[in-house]
């Protein structure tokens, strides 16, 4: 399951239980809405009540990264996962935006209103 929240300028996502095809699709139309109307935005992903996601997640993720490649300013992810750590480290090779892993979303949120 997942809930959105936006802001000027900002997508807050946090995702609950298992992370799927279906609720990143609901993710990427909020996100270009926001693009199209606002311009780049910051994100906040809130993966630390995350139980799993679905290998099409994956790839959707990659292929909507490298398509929205200059669309992001700062992503800050909360997760205490390695593996997503890993994997947020490795999506910043194909966006320009600043992405910073936190273990607690008040510093991710406070670092996202710097």
């Amino acid at each position: 399951m997942i809930v959105i929240d936006h802001q000027p300028n900002r997508v807050n996502v946090s995702v609950f239980g298992e992370f799927t095809l279906a609720d990143y699709k609901e993710f990427e139309e909020v996100v270009n809405y926001k693009v199209r109307f606002e311009g780049p935005v910051d994100l906040f992903f809130d993966l630390s009540q995350m139980a799993g996601l679905t290998l099409d997640v994956a790839w959707e993720e990659v292929k909507f990264s490298r398509a929205h490649a200059s669309d992001f300013k700062r992503v800050a992810v909360v997760t205490d996962s390695q593996w997503v750590t890993w994997s947020a480290w490795l999506s910043q090779t194909f966006v320009s935006a600043d992405v910073e892993v936190f273990d607690n979303a008040d510093e991710a949120k406070a670092w996202l209103e710097q």
